[in-house]
């Protein structure tokens, strides 16, 4: 099910494969020999927590305590369907219309279409309307909309590593399956 969900999301939303990493716990299905493979098939980095490092995985856990701190979050569900139904609203909420303080107040739809590109522009131009009446609030200086991040990383290289020239592969606790699985489609 994990190789179906990956193959159909970079079909539907013609991602390029070479630029996906997916970050994974080490959970059964994800280090197995044949999901690592297919996912070298498709140029898919594959990156993993690192063992008994719980702080790996932050967006993980940060979508698990955004659910179970929704109001009407049932704790229990009475069947996969009242589940199925409850998580199919929820999605659309959480990425739709829920504004991401680590996103600078995009929603993830936004960011993922680039819609967020014309908001930043109507925010900037509110901003600039503002500053010219009230000059005295800002005193800072001109203030301008921020930008979402152009990438975040889970265990980022430091700078006098890639100054070392170490690979940028430094960057995820991936496991030598996944790396020789890259290696055998030369994409490493």
């Amino acid at each position: 099910m994990a190789q179906q969900l990956v193959q159909e999301t970079l079909t539907r939303y013609e991602l390029d494969d070479a630029s996906i990493t997916l970050h994974q716990d080490r959970g059964s299905p994800m280090i197995a020999q044949s999901f690592l493979d297919l996912m070298a098939d498709l140029g898919v980095v594959c990156s993993h927590s690192r063992p008994r490092v719980s702080n790996d995985n932050p967006f993980s856990e940060s979508q698990f305590k955004t659910a179970k701190h929704q109001p009407d979050y049932p704790g229990r569900f009475n069947s996969i369907e009242h589940a199925r139904l409850w998580f199919s609203d929820y999605f659309d909420w959480y990425n739709h219309k829920h504004r991401h303080s680590g996103l600078n107040g995009f929603t993830p739809a936004q960011v993922f279409t680039g819609e967020y590109q014309q908001v930043a522009e109507k925010r900037q131009s509110a901003l600039n309307d503002y500053y010219q009446k009230h000059p005295e609030r800002f005193v800072r200086g001109e203030p301008t909309a921020n930008l979402p991040a152009k990438a975040v990383h889970i265990n980022p290289i430091t700078s006098e590593e890639a100054d070392a020239g170490m690979s940028t592969m430094v960057n995820f606790p991936t496991l030598p399956a996944a790396r020789r699985a890259l290696e055998r489609e030369n994409l490493h």
